[in-house]
């Protein structure tokens, strides 16, 4: 399979998902019956957009009475990276050209009972256009071989995959925290016996306020650059991690949804939400990657909850 077959099978894949989650939370929403009851169900509204670059992507934001905001977005770009960035991409100081595309889930509850989540799944492409055009590409575990169009040797494409599920609960609770540290451990090992302890321990480094010198939650999985030589199998993984995801987070989520809260229960958890705004702004990478590519700066910042405190 060349380098575009590829490209299209994994945005489709993202589209796809994208598709299945908002079907289920919305389903969450028409299932509620405690807080907020009484009020409409959540719809989800997409809003397209266009990257000048090139590529573009939709967000799908819904604000109903489970969630008090969820964004469901997925974006395909492509284009060079700055000078600046090339040096943090593998083989992008060689050739710059790049595309990405992925989605990006996080939500934050209207209940206090209720984790907050995030998930994204990527696909980075590196050496390549659009659609991988102005090469012909043969299967290379080392990147992808390719020739010019006059038959001179040029940089080989390379690219890989990338993303994670983390949980933030207000009040952590055990039973959520095996199920869903379970439910990935399970995904991952169908894969490899050493997914599971690398890719947990690299979420905990990862999710964590170092100027706080606290856990931003209770974990999950993350990974990234992942290409083991065998595309398939790393693009079945990527697509195991978004399927663990739509099952496992709605269960955890629907054992809370209709319990009562108190105001101070909900100070809480406007309270953490702070500590969550402070990582996404400092350290999460995929805020730094969509801003420094050109990416819409509304769909790069879904992630910030609608209401904060910072005591």
């Amino acid at each position: 399979m060349d380098i575009s077959a590829k490209q299209t099978k994994a945005a489709d894949w993202f589209k796809s998902l994208r598709d299945q989650i908002c079907a289920r939370f919305e389903a969450m929403e028409d299932a509620l019956t405690g807080t907020f009851a009484e009020r409409e169900p959540g719809r989800f509204e997409r809003k397209p957009w266009n990257r000048e670059g090139g590529g573009g992507g939709e967000m799908s934001i819904m604000k109903g009475r489970v969630f008090e905001k969820v964004g469901v977005n997925i974006s395909t770009v492509y284009g060079e990276f700055s000078e600046q960035f090339r040096k943090e991409m593998p083989g992008a100081d060689k050739d710059p050209r790049f595309w990405a595309s992925g989605i990006s889930i996080v939500a934050h509850m209207q209940s206090p009972h209720v984790p907050a989540v995030h998930m994204n799944t990527r696909m980075i492409v590196v050496g390549a256009d659009s659609v991988g055009t102005r090469r012909s590409v043969s299967n290379d575990p080392a990147g992808e071989s390719a020739r010019s169009a006059d038959g001179g040797s040029v940089p080989p494409i390379k690219s890989w995959f990338g993303g994670g599920a983390d949980l933030t609960p207000m009040y952590p609770n055990e039973g959520d925290t095996g199920d869903f540290h379970m439910a990935f451990q399970s995904c991952c090992d169908e894969f490899s016996p050493d997914y599971y302890p690398k890719f947990k321990k690299w979420c905990d480094e990862y999710f964590f306020l170092k100027h706080r010198n606290e856990a931003r939650g209770i974990g999950g999985i993350f990974y990234d650059q992942l290409n083991s030589g065998d595309w398939e199998e790393d693009f079945k993984f990527t697509q195991e991690v978004g399927k663990t995801f739509l099952h496992i987070y709605p269960l955890i989520a629907e054992r809370h949804t209709n319990k009562e809260w108190t105001k101070e229960q909900r100070d809480w958890q406007l309270k953490k939400r702070g500590r969550y705004v402070e990582f996404n702004l400092l350290y999460d990478r995929g805020t730094r990657f969509g801003l420094m590519t050109g990416g819409n700066v509304e769909a790069i910042l879904m992630s910030l909850p609608p209401q904060v405190e910072w005591p």
